[in-house]
């Protein structure tokens, strides 16, 4: 994986093929491997749907060649789509919420975007809407709207599930990802479940996130630290489908900071807290079916580190809990 051993014509042609790596933290019996999404030339995994999204857009004619995607984003979907439209002769217009990292924000604008920022208290809901307003403005622009485009999905399973399968030889017995658009663990599920019906498949939101509304518990809307996966309304979340998930686990933004610090001092992985969030859930599952608590037909589970951490030292990801920024 990730060997690319003849030149290319493309940085798009570089996106995928991520390598899949063991977590050390999981029992011997049930191992947990990540999809390392940092290799992409984005350095995310969103960089799979920037390409997959606006090359399937422009050959359905959303899109005409010269055209203008106008995204609300939290920023690593900005970058894989600022990469994308760059090299397909698309602008790009990116409709942030001030909180999301500025490390983010200036790699998009050096990609040659727009980024245009929205009040915090706002939410992604505002960011979604002014994307829509901007839209309506110009000719030749759309949305691709990545929390209800069914091609976000889509992207994950014809790229990164299958690669897990040949990887693995079809050995998949659990699938842990975090849902931010849930697009990543939709299309994986899918694909999995299609290959086998008992495939496990678990959602990972932080504390204070309201994906488990989906299930029809009650959840305490909160602030959060751990950033790029969860929601405080299901309404925008028009990917994920209850059926495809056996269990939604939430988890408290301490935890995730001390294992972005585990992960980097143990096992040199330098990724950040929905990738923490990850690892601390695949791990447990992973426990749980060597104990024999949860039923799953292989002996092993995936999951995905969906970006690095260099992406956030601004915020102090590495520095105490207490410091890291929201």
């Amino acid at each position: 994986m990730t060997t690319h051993r003849e030149p290319l014509d493309s940085v798009l042609e570089t996106i995928g093929e991520t390598p899949l790596v063991r977590v050390h933290d999981s029992p011997d019996a049930v191992p947990v491997y990540a999809k390392l999404e940092s290799f992409n030339p984005g350095a995310s995994i969103k960089d799979r749907i920037g390409k997959h999204m606006l090359e399937r857009m422009l050959d359905r004619g959303d899109l005409d060649p010269g055209g203008t995607v106008i995204e609300p984003t939290a920023g690593n979907t900005g970058i894989g789509l600022a990469v994308a439209a760059g090299q397909l002769g698309l602008e790009a217009v990116f409709v942030v919420p001030e909180r999301f990292s500025l490390e983010k924000q200036q790699l998009m604008r050096a990609l040659g975007a727009d980024v245009i920022n929205t009040p915090t208290d706002e939410g992604m809901g505002y960011a979604i809407e002014r994307a829509h307003e901007l839209a309506a403005e110009l000719d030749n622009a759309a949305v691709p709207q990545q929390f209800s485009n069914p091609l976000n999905a889509e992207a994950h399973y014809e790229t990164t599930a299958p690669e897990v399968d040949e990887a693995l030889d079809g050995a998949v017995g659990a699938v842990v990802a975090g849902c931010g658009t849930a697009g990543t663990l939709m299309g994986m599920a899918r694909y999995f479940r299609e290959r086998d019906p008992n495939t496990h498949v678990v959602a990972v939101e932080p504390a204070g996130s309201a994906y488990r509304e989906f299930l029809g518990e009650e959840v305490a809307h909160e602030p959060y630290k751990t950033e790029g996966i969860g929601t405080h309304d299901i309404d925008t979340n028009a990917l994920f489908d209850p059926d495809l998930v056996d269990d939604i686990r939430a988890v408290p933004d301490r935890e995730a900071h001390a294992e972005m610090g585990r992960l980097a001092a143990e096992e040199g992985q330098l990724v950040a807290s929905s990738a923490a969030a990850n690892s601390l859930v695949a791990t447990a599952v992973a426990h749980g079916i060597d104990e024999g608590r949860i039923d799953a037909p292989y002996d092993c589970v995936v999951t995905v580190f969906p970006d690095s951490s260099e992406r956030y030292l601004s915020k102090g990801v590495y520095r105490s809990f207490e410091e890291w920024e929201g």
